[in-house]
């Protein structure tokens, strides 16, 4: 059982919430982390790299020189890949880097990163992050407060907020997500996490199997 402090925006202390870290998830696996990561990172790529072969790059097709008599290795094409300006040999083309691991896995990856985040007190609760109206420099104070401001920071709201949207964007290394959105990668890849608490709420009922 780990107890996490909720705070409010000002940093302050105001509750605990309790997480059951054994019932969640008893055992993490890293190969299984890490494979979910790699085909996240995969399906991220563009795969729209292109090299010209020799058959595309510009140059003539005649002989260098003669076969015989010149003391040089025989020498055909000025486009060959072993000569400077030449084709490459093996031409990278488009290609789609993406695919996908079982679905259960995925799910069970999302729940071990979780609990790997609370278990290394990387994860932060905040009873709320209201905003009237988009304010970069509120939320800027708020991470502050916090003591997270210049670290690359996962915000987790329970919804979609666009105010609160509006207040991250412009914060460099600070993202966003709603808790229905959120798996091993995203989990991951930031320094540190901000929970809002509804959010962890969220989150809890998924990793517990109440919600789809």
């Amino acid at each position: 059982m780990v107890s996490l402090s909720v705070l409010n925006a000002a940093g302050s202390e105001v509750g605990k919430v309790d997480v059951d870290v054994d019932v969640l998830c008893p055992v993490i696996n890293k190969q299984l982390l890490h494979d979910a990561v790699v085909m996240y990172q995969a399906n991220l790529r563009q795969g729209s790299h292109r090299t010209k072969s020799r058959a595309e790059v510009a140059g003539s097709t005649k002989k260098m020189y003669r076969q015989k008599g010149t003391g040089n290795a025989r020498a055909g094409s000025r486009r060959s890949g072993v000569r400077r300006g030449g084709g490459h040999i093996f031409a990278r083309r488009p290609r789609d880097y993406s695919y996908r691991l079982p679905r259960k896995a995925l799910q069970l990856a999302a729940k071990m990163a979780f609990v790997s985040r609370v278990q290394d007190g990387q994860l932060l609760v905040v009873d709320a992050l209201d905003f009237d109206s988009p304010k970069t420099s509120k939320m800027a104070g708020v991470l502050k407060a916090l003591g997270v401001a210049g670290r690359t920071v996962g915000v987790v709201s329970a919804d979609y907020d666009l105010n609160l949207y509006r207040s991250v964007r412009n914060i460099e290394g600070v993202t966003l997500q709603p808790a229905a959105d959120l798996n091993a990668y995203t989990l991951l890849r930031p320094s540190c996490l901000v929970f809002t608490k509804s959010a962890l709420d969220s989150m809890l009922a998924r990793c517990s199997g109440k919600v789809s």
